[in-house]
């Protein structure tokens, strides 16, 4: 534990379970008041929620609003929240590319537009986008995802030139597979779970799954008044998937 943040006030999406949840414990660890937005019915581990469906402006507003008020401001947005999907480019109807679309880049969209006016006012205001590997490397039977993430990584470099003159920084994470309640609802929906999840570890090369706690530390990282010149910056946390070619 650190005062890192101390004196801060944070807002996680998404911030119920998974790499949300890792996040807002790593940002509360190092000193910070956090605030979780969730569509969940309850926040584990005495965080305070905030109810929001990110595809709804209206409530993305008031939950926005009810957060900087008992925060008392606002000084880092962590846009965590998302959904996935599968398939190839064919495999998914109008209906699903506009619902993954809508909160994936447009719920993005909405929790930023509705937190700006309360980080213009800090001096330390950061954002981070949690955006993934399908961004930035061709996965397999996940098109409409990647399509959804790709648009996050360009949307993060965008928020960033535009922002900095008003000393908002904006950066991204960019994990690869990791090991959330999301990618086990995927290993338990397989016909092998066992074998999908070697299969996961084995493409990551340093032969494991990512864990929420190691990207909730990169996201610290990109938060904190530490990385004061860190901005338009996307920070792998892959196992070397990105970049690395090893030889088998």
């Amino acid at each position: 534990m650190t005062d890192e943040f101390k004196g801060l006030a944070a807002l996680v999406t998404g911030g119920a379970s998974g790499i949300g949840l890792a996040t807002a414990t790593v940002l509360r660890d190092k000193g910070a008041r956090v605030v979780v937005l969730d569509r969940a019915e309850s926040a584990s581990d005495g965080f305070e929620l905030v109810r929001a469906d990110v595809s709804d402006d209206t409530q993305v507003r008031s939950a926005v609003a009810a957060a900087v008020a008992s925060l008392g401001g606002l000084d880092v947005l962590v846009n965590n929240a998302g959904i996935g999907a599968q398939g190839g480019v064919d495999a998914n109807d109008d209906d699903e590319w506009r619902k993954v679309l809508d909160v994936n880049v447009l719920g993005l969209v909405r929790v930023t537009r509705a937190a700006l006016p309360s980080l213009r006012r800090s001096e330390h205001a950061a954002i981070v986008n949690t955006c993934s590997i399908a961004a930035t490397a061709g996965l397999p039977n996940r098109a409409l995802y990647s399509a959804s993430k790709g648009a996050v990584l360009s949307l993060t470099l965008a928020m960033a030139a535009d922002l900095i003159a008003e000393g908002i920084r904006v950066n991204a994470v960019n994990p690869g597979t990791a090991d959330t309640p999301w990618v086990g609802r995927l290993l338990d929906s397989a016909a092998d779970p066992a074998a999908e999840r070697v299969a996961l570890e084995a493409r990551q090369p340093h032969g494991r799954l990512v864990s929420a706690q190691e990207v909730a530390h990169a996201v610290a990282y990109l938060a904190s008044p530490s990385a004061g010149s860190t901005t338009g910056t996307t920070l792998a946390v892959d196992g070397g998937m990105a970049g690395l070619r090893l030889r088998k």
